[in-house]
C-alpha cells in the first residue's frame, strides 16, 4: 500500500512558514527576482543563523531557509524586514505570487508591468493560496514552464495576456496589461467552481483563436549578457559558498530563476566547485526533493542517491520522497517514489502516477536505470 503524504493547500512565506521534518520552511519572495549584493549577503549569513545553512531556490523563484526554529522567528523576520526582504503585510506577501523573467533590464516591458502589477495587488480580488501571475516579457519567452495562472508573455506581434491552460493569448499594450489582468482574475474568481483552484483547470481545452506564444530554447549554466548563469545541483546554495561567490566576483546583484540557477550580474565564469558551472553536468537532469528526515512527508533519503545516480542517468531523472512530487510536476522518463522506506519506479511519469514496480531497495535502482541485473 502507497503510503498518502500530506498535502498543503498554501505554500509556506515569510509571514506564514511551514513545518516541516528539520524545522520551520521561510520562504522570501526577492522583489523583481533581484537580490542586491549587500541582500545576499545579508541572507546568507541570517540562513547560517537561524536555518540549516543553506538557501533553497524554488520553481517559483523564491529562496527557502528551512530548519527554522520557533523561537529564532522572530529574529529571522526582522533580520529581513531590516535588509527589506519583506513586504509591507503578509495580505500582500501572499498576493504578490509573481514569476519575472530574470532577464529584465530596466524600463523594459517586464519590469514596467511588474512594477504596474505590485502597485495593483490591493484590488485583486480574492485568490486560491497558489494562484499567481508569471511575467515574461522579453524578446523570446523563457518561463513556459514555470508554474503560473494568469500569464503575460510575447507574441509575434507584441504583447499578450493569457490564461495558464490556454493555447493563445490576446493582445495587450503596456497601458492595457494591468486592466486586463484584474479582469481575468475577477472572471476566474466570479465563475470557478470550489475545485478549480488553478486556471488550467478553469479554461481546460481553451482553444479560442488568438496569439500564438513562441517558444523558447532551454537556459543553462555559461556566460549571459547581464553576466552568468550559475547552476545549484537540487536547487540548494551553501549559504557561506555564496558569501564567498558574491565577494570574490564582485558581483552587483544575484538574480532568481525558477530552473535551480542564478545569475550573477557583471561577471564572467567563476573558477568553483561549489556550483554547475558547465551545460552538460549530468545533475542538471536530476531533481530531488530534501527527502527523509527533513521532510516529514518523506520516508527515504534523496539526494545523496541522486547524485550517486545522475552519472549513469541518460534522460531525466526525479528522485522523490513521497508522491507528492514536490521537487518536479513535470514528467520525468524515471521516477523513484519513496514508499515506507523504499522505492517504487515510474516510467515517463509523475511521482503521483501508478508505478511500474514497487518495493525496491535503494541498492538495486542502479540496476533498473541502467537496465542491468
Amino acid at each position: 500500500m502507497t503510503a498518502q503524504p500530506t498535502i498543503k493547500g498554501w505554500c509556506p512565506g515569510a509571514y506564514r512558514p511551514m513545518m516541516s521534518g528539520d524545522g520551520l520552511i521561510m520562504r522570501i519572495r526577492p522583489f523583481f527576482a533581484r537580490l542586491e549584493a549587500a541582500q545576499v549577503l545579508g541572507l546568507c549569513a541570517l540562513a547560517q543563523v537561524h536555518g540549516n545553512g543553506f538557501l533553497d531556490l524554488t520553481n517559483r523563484a523564491n529562496i527557502q531557509i528551512r530548519g527554522v526554529q520557533p523561537n529564532g522567528l522572530d529574529d529571522l523576520l526582522a533580520g529581513l524586514g531590516d535588509l527589506d526582504l519583506l513586504d509591507h503585510t503578509p495580505t500582500l506577501e501572499t498576493r504578490r505570487n509573481i514569476i519575472l523573467t530574470p532577464f529584465w533590464r530596466a524600463g523594459d516591458d517586464s519590469h514596467f508591468l511588474y512594477n504596474a502589477l505590485t502597485g495593483s495587488l490591493c484590488d485583486l480580488p480574492e485568490l486560491p493560496a497558489k494562484f499567481g501571475f508569471v511575467i515574461d516579457a522579453g524578446e523570446v519567452p523563457v518561463l513556459g514552464g514555470a508554474s503560473g495562472d494568469i500569464r503575460i508573455e510575447r507574441g509575434a506581434d507584441g504583447l499578450i495576456l493569457r490564461a495558464d491552460g490556454a493555447a493563445y493569448g490576446h493582445p495587450m499594450t503596456r497601458g492595457t496589461a494591468v486592466a486586463a489582468i484584474h479582469h481575468m482574475a475577477q472572471e476566474f474568481a466570479r465563475q470557478r467552481r470550489p475545485e478549480q483552484r488553478r486556471m488550467a483547470a478553469f479554461v481546460s481545452g481553451d482553444d479560442a483563436p488568438g496569439a500564438e506564444v513562441q517558444a523558447a530554447p532551454p537556459v543553462v549554466p555559461g556566460p549571459h549578457p547581464l553576466g552568468v548563469m550559475l547552476g545549484a545541483a537540487f536547487g540548494q546554495l551553501d549559504a557561506a559558498a555564496v558569501s564567498r561567490l558574491m565577494q570574490e566576483t564582485g558581483a552587483r546583484a544575484l538574480r532568481v530563476t525558477p530552473w535551480r540557477l542564478f545569475l550573477l550580474e557583471g561577471v564572467s565564469v567563476p573558477e568553483t566547485r561549489d556550483f554547475i558551472t558547465c551545460a552538460d553536468d549530468p545533475l542538471l537532469h536530476v531533481d530531488a526533493c530534501p527527502g527523509a528526515p527533513h521532510c516529514a512527508s518523506a520516508t527515504v533519503s534523496t539526494r545523496d542517491l541522486a547524485r550517486r545516480l545522475a552519472a549513469c542517468c541518460t534522460g531525466s531523472l526525479h528522485v522523490s520522497g513521497c508522491a507528492k512530487g514536490c521537487a518536479r510536476k513535470s514528467c520525468a522518463d524515471i521516477t523513484f517514489v519513496g514508499n515506507q522506506g523504499r522505492f517504487d519506479l515510474v516510467r515517463n511519469g509523475h511521482a503521483w502516477d501508478a508505478p511500474e514496480k514497487s518495493g525496491l531497495l535503494p541498492d538495486s535502482l542502479m540496476a533498473e536505470l541502467t537496465g542491468r541485473k
